[in-house]
């Protein structure tokens, strides 16, 4: 992925991980359009940097992305780098009935939404050049966190559909995967200050590091995500699963206690 000089799509721009990635793409010299469905927050996000553009869409809504995809590629037709980043992330319960309005939320927003928008902008990125993919998954999909089951399950599958469109676009378009470890953001409540949690501008700093190595490596992997992404290569999945799931309750434990 070309450093500079692009026209970048984020997802989830608004806040988070999105956020700091457009900043960082921004100050380095690309023109970016940030999406999401509150238009407060991507003016907030938005603000002080002329060229980042901000854009609404819910991403759970199939025809409002097709609308979103015409919409975008008329405004912005440089566009040549999809950054998928919006996601949602809920506690949920397996071992009785319950309401399952949470895991279909988060299967329609984590994987149909980046399916869906990727269908609907896949021409316009093979048409352009130095054209990128970069799709965000989790240190999750590899080492699942067993309080959200159906998250974790979509960022694995995520990450197996970004395998097959990195093979089917072999040289059109550059197919990116970003798996974050637990990072300091809002995506559940009490996260953003959860100890454990590798905070929010030290995790964009490596990220934007790695995507300035030269070839661009297939998986953006900070350090602290790497134990979860070769767990069971290393022999050290069961550990890897105990320890995480341990490690998750403790920090939430002592954050509702603080």
């Amino acid at each position: 992925m070309t450093p500079t000089g692009n026209t970048i799509l984020i997802t989830g721009g608004g806040s988070g991980i999105g956020e700091a990635l457009a900043h960082r793409f921004h100050d380095a010299g690309n023109h970016v359009i940030i999406a999401g469905r509150r238009q407060d927050a991507l003016g907030r996000a938005a603000q002080g940097r002329a060229n980042i553009s901000t854009a609404t869409l819910d991403i759970e809504d199939a025809a409002a992305i097709e609308a979103f995809a015409r919409d975008v590629v008329a405004a912005h037709p440089a566009l040549n780098v999809l950054v998928n980043n919006a996601g949602i992330m809920r506690d949920e319960v397996l071992d009785r009935r319950s309401d399952l309005a949470d895991a279909e939320a988060t299967i329609t927003t984590n994987l149909l939404g980046p399916i869906r928008l990727t269908n609907a902008l896949v021409e316009q990125l093979t048409a352009q050049a130095n054209a990128a993919i970069v799709n965000v998954t989790s240190g999750l999909a590899f080492v699942p966190l067993t309080l959200t089951p159906t998250y974790c399950a979509t960022k694995a599958a995520i990450h197996s559909y970004t395998v097959s469109l990195r093979e089917l676009l072999r040289g059109r378009v550059e197919v990116i995967e970003l798996a974050p470890p637990g990072v300091q953001t809002d995506l559940t409540p009490g996260q953003a200050t959860r100890p454990g949690y590798m905070p929010l501008d030290e995790f964009a700093d490596e990220v934007m590091r790695l995507f300035a190595q030269v070839p661009t490596p297939p998986e953006i992997l900070v350090e602290r995500v790497r134990p979860l992404r070769f767990a069971e290569t290393e022999g050290q999945f069961d550990q890897r699963l105990t320890g995480l799931n341990a490690m998750t309750r403790k920090a939430r434990e002592a954050g509702a206690a603080g």
